[in-house]
């Protein structure tokens, strides 16, 4: 089994991904770049690292690959752990790790790991359908050059006014903008009381119409409007997937016997139903997010239980 797939899976949706003995690889996003010597433009992406620091088992890669199998938990570490044991023969061997769609791991002369990361995929989600893209270089020097030119070939022409006929023209004009003017003092106080007037009416018309339509509206309600109900979900509906194993036990006894001291310990102990091969699940309790699972995976591994894992219920 090629673990490989599930790491790939996770990357998309978790910013770190731990391969229990051997290390992690760490996303950061990176947003849009411009690379001015190829006028190319990239889209946000993540940028994926690797620390061969961070070696704990934090479950989340086993429970993974456990749901998408559908086998146990156990299963899926001892096949995470034959896996770490070939690349570290690889790596005794001089040899390149290469890990499909996320890079190359390989030893230096100091003996540390080094990552070359693949760029061909883009694991953040919401840049999903963007692709690098290559702009031509926009040519200013040229158009301008071409306005240039046109505006030096351009010639304005002056065309000197016939005069000996526009004397007579300009007297006749005069004659008549006169009478206009007369005209227009007269004339223009009595057409502004009639628009006056006939505003005055249609307003009149208008609020009347409008009253009729309110009386109307209020005399047709006969009963009152019928109340909203609106539907809450209770916090017993809230999708609660990740659990915090205490143990599986072979006999039920012994599995309430463990709900039981946990509830004396002040945990929201419960039990779930058998798995498949009928052994009784105990859980120190449930939680909506990864995130809150894992800040009380540690609480409990530090202060009670250092086997306590995340089990992820699938929705």
């Amino acid at each position: 089994m090629k673990i490989e797939i599930y790491i790939a899976q996770l990357l998309y949706r978790y910013q770190c991904v731990t391969v229990p003995g051997f290390g992690a690889f760490l996303t950061e996003i990176q947003s849009a770049k411009l690379n001015e010597s190829s006028n190319s433009f990239s889209p946000p992406k993540k940028m994926i690292a690797f620390n061969a620091n961070l070696k704990n088992n934090d479950g989340l890669l086993a429970n993974h690959i456990a749901l998408a199998e559908k086998t146990s938990y156990e299963y899926a570490v001892s096949k995470i752990q034959y896996e770490v044991f070939n690349w570290k023969k690889a790596f005794e061997e001089n040899e390149i790790i290469s890990i499909k769609n996320i890079g190359d791991l390989r030893l230096n002369a100091d003996k540390n790991i080094v990552f070359t990361p693949y760029d061909q995929t883009n694991y953040l989600t919401s840049s999903f359908g963007l692709a690098p893209f290559v702009s031509p270089l926009v040519k200013r020097e040229i158009f301008e050059k071409e306005v240039a030119a046109i505006e030096e070939k351009a010639t304005i022409t002056m065309v000197p006014e016939e005069t000996k006929s526009t004397n007579s023209y300009l007297k006749y004009a005069a004659i008549f903008v006169l009478g206009l003017g007369i005209a227009g003092s007269v004339g223009y106080p009595m057409y502004q009381n009639q628009i006056a007037s006939e505003t005055m009416l249609v307003e009149t018309a208008v609020q009347k119409q409008v009253q009729n339509k309110i009386q109307e509206a209020t005399f047709f309600i006969e009963s009152p409007v019928p109340a909203v109900t609106l539907a809450v979900k209770s916090t017993a509906e809230i999708k609660m997937p990740y659990h915090i194993m205490a143990g599986v036990y072979r006999e039920e006894k012994n599995a309430n016997k463990t709900l039981r001291i946990l509830s004396r310990l002040g945990y929201d102990a419960k039990r779930i139903a058998p798995n498949k091969n009928g052994y009784f699940p105990v859980l120190y309790g449930s939680y909506a997010t990864f995130a809150e699972a894992e800040k009380a995976k540690k609480e409990i591994n530090e202060k009670h239980n250092p086997e306590a894992w995340i089990l992820i219920q699938s929705l």
